[in-house]
């Protein structure tokens, strides 16, 4: 797909990007989500290889690093590598879709970069920490020590804030939802809503 674009969400632990990117690819068919690659264990039995990640052991990742076939890289946390395959946009762009990522704020300026003018590069936020500490309590899924280790990594990726495209502020539901849904579409169809 020549014209393929690249909608890329990027945001602190529990900022609400996910359930946004989930929203759209719900609505939008035209769209199509990028699986990302990771070294990280499965956190559930639910997790599935090709679908929700594609689970590398750290050898393979470094395999694929070494071969150039990621658009974008990094370990995120001390052993775990997180990326973007190549042949994955590609796959999305050969069904005529667009691609959605939905990745950490580092990940998401190496996607910008990557794509240049075919992507729009969003980041989402809350408030403030105290916000994002409470979300992170509530999904208990994390120990108290990732929690730690997340704010403090929030708190750093929000200073790249202005390195993104445009930001949307996850506070209600309903108005981040309608907020993303137009920022995509001006994007992809040209359409000033």
């Amino acid at each position: 797909m020549d014209d393929g674009k690249a909608i890329i969400f990027s945001a602190p632990s529990g900022s609400g990007k996910t359930t946004i990117v989930r929203h759209l690819l719900k609505t939008r068919d035209y769209l199509s989500f990028s699986i990302s690659a990771t070294t990280r264990p499965r956190r559930t039995e639910r997790e599935i290889h090709g679908k929700d990640y594609y689970f590398l052991s750290v050898e393979d990742f470094k395999t694929k690093i070494k071969n150039g076939e990621f658009a974008e890289w990094e370990e995120v946390y001390d052993g775990h590598f997180y990326g973007t395959l190549k042949s994955e946009i590609d796959r999305i762009w050969s069904l005529g879709k667009h691609v959605v990522f939905d990745v950490d704020v580092k990940g998401g300026l190496n996607l910008k970069k990557y794509f240049k003018h075919r992507a729009l590069a969003l980041f989402v936020r809350v408030k403030n920490l105290k916000v994002l500490e409470e979300r992170l309590r509530h999904r208990n899924t994390e120990s108290e020590e990732n929690i730690k280790e997340r704010l403090a990594k929030a708190e750093y990726e929000l200073s790249f804030e202005n390195g993104f495209d445009k930001t949307i502020i996850s506070d209600k539901l309903g108005i981040t939802l309608d907020t993303a849904e137009k920022l995509v579409e001006e994007f992809v169809f040209g359409k000033n809503l």
